[in-house]
């Protein structure tokens, strides 16, 4: 089936860019010559924080994929795994690029320079929260340090810095580490209730909703989808059952079911059903 063989090579990707977006730039232009050293001074530290955030653009699909295949190889459980997704890429990578374009810079050696190396850490720093916060036994350091060693090529990091980082990590976020409005557990739960009415429930794979909430991070625009975790959970429901369950077993009404238990209206859930399946299923180079 398409939808298998797109999952199953989600890893082998290339890594290209983000599209093009507009960043903030100043709206004139002057002469060095006309600048006093001190402005000049100025000037070029806003450059380089500029510059920090313009760099984290690309690096941002490359990281959220890294915490992906980590989760994958430090067998997280898929709460874990996507409570750090809802950490690292709906919160501290936006909170940053706050941070980064308000020149309000946390003080630490961690975030002067946005290296991929650096956000491979943080990503690997959100998994181990979210580990904390769900099982009963967190994952410890060193394996997470273990991970690191073998696949964060441009930079040795110790486990001092795994410390530091994870407090660099709850200073962005400001300590405010709740993630009970995760869009797994509602989805988990619109699953469970979806199976217990309806016998075609049973064709509906979960995996594939799995796959594609993976899929869906991997773009910013994608991601902000995110924002609304509970529709956009029965929209990837939706979704799912349109890909894996067969056309002539179609006879449940998802969309009113969906609508009776949510509260949303079809059109909306709809639309957001065709813009999920419009990016899984988008050629990717």
């Amino acid at each position: 089936m398409l939808i298998e063989l797109r999952f199953s090579s989600w890893k082998n990707r290339s890594h290209s860019g983000l599209a093009a977006r507009r960043y903030w730039r100043f709206g004139f232009e002057l002469s060095v010559e006309a600048i006093p050293p001190l402005f000049l001074f100025v000037q070029m530290a806003v450059s380089r924080q500029t510059d920090s955030f313009n760099e984290m653009k690309p690096l941002r699909k490359k990281s959220v994929e890294f915490l992906i295949r980590s989760s994958h190889q430090l067998r997280a459980s898929p709460i874990v795994k996507y409570s750090a997704l809802s950490l690292f890429a709906d919160r501290f990578l936006p909170s940053l690029t706050t941070l980064i374009k308000t020149r309000n810079m946390i003080r630490s050696w961690l975030l002067r320079s946005m290296e991929e190396s650096n956000l491979q850490l943080f990503s690997l720093i959100s998994i181990w929260i979210s580990s904390k916060i769900h099982d009963s036994r967190a994952l410890s350091v060193k394996c997470l340090k273990s991970l690191g060693d073998e696949f964060i090529k441009d930079q040795h990091f110790t486990i001092r810095d795994f410390v530091e980082a994870e407090v660099v990590f709850l200073q962005v976020l400001n300590f405010e580490i709740g993630i009970s409005n995760v869009t797994f557990i509602f989805l988990e739960e619109f699953f469970i209730q979806f199976k217990g009415v309806a016998k075609v429930g049973g064709l509906v794979s979960f995996e594939a909703c799995m796959d594609m909430m993976d899929l869906l991070y991997e773009k910013e625009e994608t991601s902000l989808l995110f924002s609304a975790p509970r529709s956009l959970a029965a929209s990837i429901l939706v979704a799912s059952y349109v890909v894996t369950v067969p056309k002539q077993q179609w006879e449940f009404p998802v969309l009113p079911w969906v609508k009776f238990v949510t509260s949303y209206k079809e059109e909306d859930i709809g639309e957001k059903v065709k813009d999920i399946l419009t990016h899984v299923f988008e050629p990717h180079s």
